[in-house]
């Protein structure tokens, strides 16, 4: 009965709301030929769910995906992961008309960026058990009355998958295992060297499962790349309509 209720809960929650479409204005051709394999793909989502992801987390972003397949080896390609269907593979065009960004490992040789879709790819058709249904209700209210400072911890509260499922580890695994940095915690510690006492760095791996989808864009060793931009743009070229026209279009849409 539990493992239904949840299943039932989990499609309810990331059901696409399409009439909470977001403003972009997004060249999607753009974004296929600019995404590479490695590439974190963020998502302004639409559903119950990424409501309360993007409340709790204070971020545009609901979801992430890891591009495993890029436009040089055919359709672009993506591996995710959700309550409703665990990890799996999906095309690009699933989030065309979604507001997205893309962020980018820097520093990563072909070679690290292939290991890093391998891992993502290795695991698709891991299901999450949905029994678990307690990790499931926070998001029927999706912004509950809580101060900032514990709304992160709501999102790692519980020890079901359901919790798992929402959050970015498997991203956060695949680079953590090419040893790949997010948002490290990086302490200084002493170091005695001929009897001086001095200060080093040592960076430690955070857990995978306290990462959400923010992380990769407030990272500091991963650029967001912007494809309109990439692909070139200039301004100039812009085909503006009369001003007048512009004011009527602006009336309609208010109405």
């Amino acid at each position: 009965m539990f493992r239904r209720l949840g299943q039932f809960l989990g499609h309810y929650l990331e059901l696409d709301r399409s009439s909470t479409t977001p403003y972009v204005s997004q060249d999607f051709a753009a974004l296929v030929t600019t995404i590479r394999v490695g590439d974190v793909l963020l998502v302004e989502g639409r559903a119950k769910v990424s409501t309360g992801i993007k409340y709790l987390t204070q971020s545009t972003w609901s979801h992430a995906a890891v591009c495993v397949q890029d436009a040089s080896g055919g359709d672009v390609e993506l591996v995710e992961v959700t309550m409703a269907e665990g990890c799996h593979r999906l095309p690009l065009t699933k989030y065309e008309g979604f507001n997205t960004r893309i962020c980018r490992a820097l520093s990563l040789s072909e070679d690290e960026r292939a290991a890093v879709a391998a891992f993502a790819v290795a695991r698709i058709g891991m299901t999450y058990d949905m029994r678990n249904i307690f990790d499931l209700l926070r998001y029927l209210l999706p912004t509950p009355p809580v101060p900032v400072r514990w709304r992160r911890r709501m999102l790692a509260f519980g020890s079901g998958d359901p919790t798992r499922a929402i959050c970015s580890s498997l991203i956060a695994q695949a680079f953590q295992s090419v040893l790949y940095p997010i948002l490290p915690d990086i302490k200084m510690i002493n170091a005695c060297s001929d009897s001086r006492r001095q200060l080093r760095e040592v960076w430690h791996i955070r857990h995978h499962s306290l990462f959400v989808p923010r992380d990769f864009d407030l990272s500091p060793y991963f650029a967001v790349i912007k494809p309109t931009i990439k692909r070139g743009f200039d301004h100039h070229q812009i085909p503006w309509a009369p001003e007048d026209e512009a004011v009527e279009h602006d009336v309609q849409d208010a109405k």
